[in-house]
This record gives C-alpha cells, sequence and structure tokens, in this order.
C-alpha cells in the first residue's frame, strides 16, 4: 500500500513541476511578444534614431546604423526562410523581428 501511494506522489509532483514550468513558460511568451504594431513603433523610432544621428553626425554613421538594421532583416528573413516560411508571412515576421522591440519604448 505505502508502495503505490508513494508512486501517486511521485507522479502527483512530477505533473504539478510540469504545470508550473508550462505556466512560467507561457508568461514568459506572453511578455515578450511582439506584434505589427509593436514593429511599426519601432520602425519610426528607428527613422527617428536615424535622423537624429545624420543631424548631428556625418552621413557616414548614419549608414552603418542603417545597414546594420538592414543587416538584422535580412538575417532573420534568411532564418524564416529556411525554418520554413514563405512569402509575405516571412517578411512580416522578419519586420517583426527586427523592429518588434517597439513594445518597450
Amino acid at each position: 500500500m505505502e508502495h503505490s501511494s508513494e508512486r501517486e506522489n511521485g507522479d502527483g509532483t512530477a505533473s504539478q513541476y510540469t504545470r508550473d514550468m508550462q505556466a512560467e513558460r507561457h508568461s514568459v511568451r506572453e511578455a515578450l511578444r511582439s506584434d505589427l504594431p509593436a514593429a511599426h513603433m519601432g520602425l519610426g523610432a528607428t527613422v527617428i534614431v536615424l535622423i537624429v544621428v545624420a543631424s548631428f553626425s556625418s552621413p557616414q554613421w548614419t549608414l552603418i546604423v542603417a545597414g546594420a538594421f538592414t543587416a538584422w532583416f535580412l538575417l532573420a528573413l534568411a532564418v524564416i526562410h529556411i525554418g520554413s516560411g514563405r512569402g509575405w508571412d516571412a517578411v512580416r515576421r522578419a519586420y517583426i523581428a527586427t523592429f518588434g522591440w517597439g513594445n518597450w519604448i
């Protein structure tokens, strides 16, 4: 009799642990989730930063910053394309991956 109750406790503990981990992962995913309006805000902030950089420094730095964002977008697009993303969905997901940080402004 004791053996079966220990086994139930062990399964219950593992089950509780699994539920706790799923709940924690869900909350982290929700906190880090980005969407299209957030990406638009991130793009707008990037454009403003590029204008400020262009007005206070040489065009060289503006091109470097713009090139970094372009490279990040192209890298995200390539990774998403390799991972079976196709067409406009891949472009949208890469856009969100590049500028989705607008949620935190």
